[in-house]
């Protein structure tokens, strides 16, 4: 199959797969997007909303239409990273045997990441960059696809331990869920206060899924997109001389290379599922704020005077 017919086999199938997930999720549409888009760039996601929005339903219900194993981790502060990796035991012939954690699925859930100590926030790192993990020094590959959603409750600071910088910069989106509407809390209430029970079908096999992965790692880009994400990207530093006004004003830190690579492979998926052959400037900008969003650091002032990540963003265009 050449890679025309494969972008627009994979623009059915994704608008197949977004009827199948709207079964069972309601509204929400832009942080769905933002989620597949992070899957089919081959990223990991940050989710970062209130208690009961539905963050673990919309996992597993993605995971069930991607034919996807899915596995659930609840961060708390006793977690060690053997809870999540997996542990040698001694087996009854005294010989030492590998127990796999959680962290042996293709999708992940790590539930209130921030809840979590540093040593057992960087285990779940090494997994999400190098796809492997290593206990008792031992290699042990993660099947392909690997995908790691984790979530944040931003009004409870309490017990938590916010992630460093280097390790926000793992995700490729930092994804902001909203309270739904009026009409869309009607519906999820109807919806889910009866016997009534949704079918969730798997559209995708993993190999699907790489395979078109690897479509889009193969989708061309002008040089001129290239140059316009790595110009946007060096303008969120306050000590290039790019940099705006409210960027040397509110910003301390800007985003670094990663950010600029992020957004050239999620304005490749962006552009696929739209059925464009290659992204212009327009997908860049449309996949802008979610990868931006977390990599960009307020400094006070910009605290004070209520100055927000998606304006700093905009600004930016």
């Amino acid at each position: 199959m050449s890679d025309v017919s494969a972008i627009e086999q994979f623009v059915k199938q994704y608008k197949d797969l977004k009827t199948e997930i709207a079964k069972v999720i309601v509204g929400q549409d832009e942080v769905v997007n933002q989620i597949l888009i992070s899957i089919f760039s081959g990223g990991h996601s940050l989710l970062i909303g209130v208690p009961g929005l539905a963050k673990t339903l919309m996992v597993n219900t993605i995971a069930q239409a991607l034919g996807l194993d899915f596995k659930r981790i609840q961060f708390t502060p006793d977690l060690m990273p053997s809870d999540i990796l997996g542990s040698e035991i001694l087996d009854e012939d005294r010989h030492f045997k590998f127990i796999k954690g959680p962290i042996f699925s293709n999708i992940i859930l790590a539930d209130e990441i921030n809840r979590t100590p540093p040593k057992t926030q960087a285990a779940l790192l090494e997994a999400m960059q190098e796809r492997a993990v290593t206990v008792a020094g031992h290699h042990y590959k993660l099947d392909l696809p690997y995908f790691v959603l984790a979530t944040q409750n931003p009004i409870e600071q309490e017990g938590t331990y916010p992630l460093p910088e280097a390790q926000l910069d793992r995700f490729m989106f930092a994804i902001n869920l909203d309270y739904p509407t009026f009409k869309e809390e009607v519906e999820v209430v109807k919806s889910t206060t009866t016997d009534s029970k949704k079918n969730i079908n798997a559209l995708f096999s993993a190999k699907q899924i790489i395979d078109f992965q690897q479509l889009i790692r193969r989708i061309p880009v002008a040089d001129n997109v290239i140059e316009y994400a790595v110009t946007m990207v060096g303008k969120t530093r306050p000590n290039s001389d790019a940099a705006a006004d409210l960027v040397k004003n509110y910003i301390d830190w800007g985003a670094g290379p990663r950010a600029s690579q992020n957004l050239i492979l999620a304005a490749k998926t962006h552009a696929a599922i739209h059925g464009k052959f290659s992204p212009d400037i327009e997908n860049v900008q449309a996949v802008a704020k979610g990868i931006l969003r977390h990599r960009i650091i307020k400094n006070y002032k910009a605290e004070a005077e209520g100055i927000s990540e998606n304006q700093i963003i905009e600004s930016l265009f």
